[in-house]
């Protein structure tokens, strides 16, 4: 040991092993406080206390970064936590073993995540692994703040340029875009953590939500209606493509507002064409409850067409290229169709909005708002309407079709 000394800075700099094995020189002051110097020259600011009848020493940290007296300092708030009954040493050791955010993710993914539809979860798993892990991986899970999600969601919320990509030998259709607002995307990411968080504090890994009350991002709605002349075109182009079984799954889209996911993965034990009902799995849907769906007349006349064309043995509505499996993507066919049609702004997503469709009926004469590309409606409202969308979205398609 090297004794008590008054520990000041120009000690510190001057003081030497002098062969001695790490010798401590304990301060006059504080006690138990002291400067540990190595045999490599390296100085460190040591606490020496016993808790609970044991005898511990808790290293500050290392001398130039910490001068004299702050380390002094820190010695007094430890020696004020041991009076209190709290070992610094134990909840050190708790702090180095608490989980890091890329272990609350792994749990949160396995224990939460698996449990929801296929398509929100690899949504989720996305933005977790490519947005969050990031940005937050390393960091412990408790040291997270409100100030650090709105900073997240803000840079989401700005949008990314697609990362470079090695030239290809194909031309591409359209040149990659740079970085473009995706606000929507930022709202996701913020209920997905918000989630995430609630369940840390029932995991007992922290005891507050930084992301309860994120801010919202402003989202402008989709709303491109297909009046009668589009729909005609659309109905014209689908009638008129050699590939039957992609105009089908459009078809059946517009005529059921179903997501896209539903229809791509129809078995045909799902449906029940004489009593026409469409069963949807639990396993198959957002909410994971059975529905029961009735369908339109023009839908059993459509899926009676297909049930002729596709194998007997086969289970999938629309079978992929491989038999066994249903079709997987349908982006570049209704790109097709869609310049085709000449239809500007239209893209095949999750389901006809049924309010919107509410609405167009009460104005006066065509063009009849028919909602093809639109945000997610209540599924009350939905419900209530489903089965006028069905039945005039079929007639309007066959007046069209007769009309151009």
């Amino acid at each position: 040991m090297g004794g008590r000394v008054n520990l000041t800075e120009r000690f510190a700099k001057a003081a030497r092993a002098d062969g001695r094995k790490s010798p401590i020189f304990y301060d006059d002051e504080v006690i138990g406080f002291g400067l540990q110097v190595r045999d490599n020259g390296r100085k460190t600011f040591t606490l020496d206390y016993t808790f609970e009848g044991r005898r511990r020493r808790y290293f500050i940290g290392d001398h130039p970064a910490w001068t004299v007296a702050a380390a002094r300092d820190e010695a007094r708030r430890l020696k004020r936590e041991i009076d209190a009954g709290t070992d610094p040493l134990d909840r050190r050791d708790e702090r180095w073993a608490a989980p890091t955010v890329a272990d609350l993710v792994e749990r949160y993914l396995k224990e939460h995540v698996t449990k929801q539809a296929a398509d929100a979860g690899k949504d989720i798993r996305s933005m977790m692994e490519k947005l969050v892990l990031p940005a937050w991986g390393n960091r412990k899970a408790v040291d997270i703040r409100t100030s650090d999600v709105d900073k997240l969601l803000a840079e989401v919320a700005k949008g990314r340029a697609r990362p470079a990509k090695a030239a290809t030998k194909q031309k591409r259709l359209k040149p990659l875009q740079g970085a473009r607002p995706t606000p929507g995307r930022a709202n996701r990411l913020g209920s997905a953590l918000r989630k995430m968080f609630n369940l840390a504090i029932r995991w007992e890994i922290r005891t507050d939500n930084p992301a309860a009350c994120f801010i919202r991002n402003p989202e402008n709605p989709r709303e491109r209606f297909l009046d009668l002349k589009e729909i005609g075109r659309l109905s014209e182009v689908l009638a008129a493509h050699k590939n039957k079984p992609f105009a089908d799954i459009i078809r059946m889209l517009m005529l059921t507002g179903a997501r896209r996911g539903e229809v791509l993965n129809a078995r045909w034990e799902q449906f029940d064409l004489d009593a026409a009902v469409w069963t949807k799995p639990a396993a198959t849907t957002k909410q994971r409850r059975l529905h029961r769906t009735p369908i339109s007349g023009a839908l059993v006349q459509l899926l009676r067409t297909i049930r002729q064309r596709v194998p007997e043995d086969c289970p999938w509505v629309f079978p992929g290229q491989d038999p066994e499996k249903p079709v997987h993507e349908i982006k570049r066919f209704w790109d097709d169709v869609r310049g085709k049609a000449k239809l500007e702004g239209v893209r095949v997503l999750n389901r006809a909005e049924a309010r919107a469709y509410e609405a167009g009926r009460g104005s006066a004469g065509p063009p009849m708002a028919l909602t093809f590309n639109v945000t997610t409606p209540d599924a009350s409202s939905f419900r209530r309407a489903q089965s006028q969308i069905t039945a005039e979205m079929a007639a309007a398609l066959e007046r069209a079709r007769r009309n151009l």
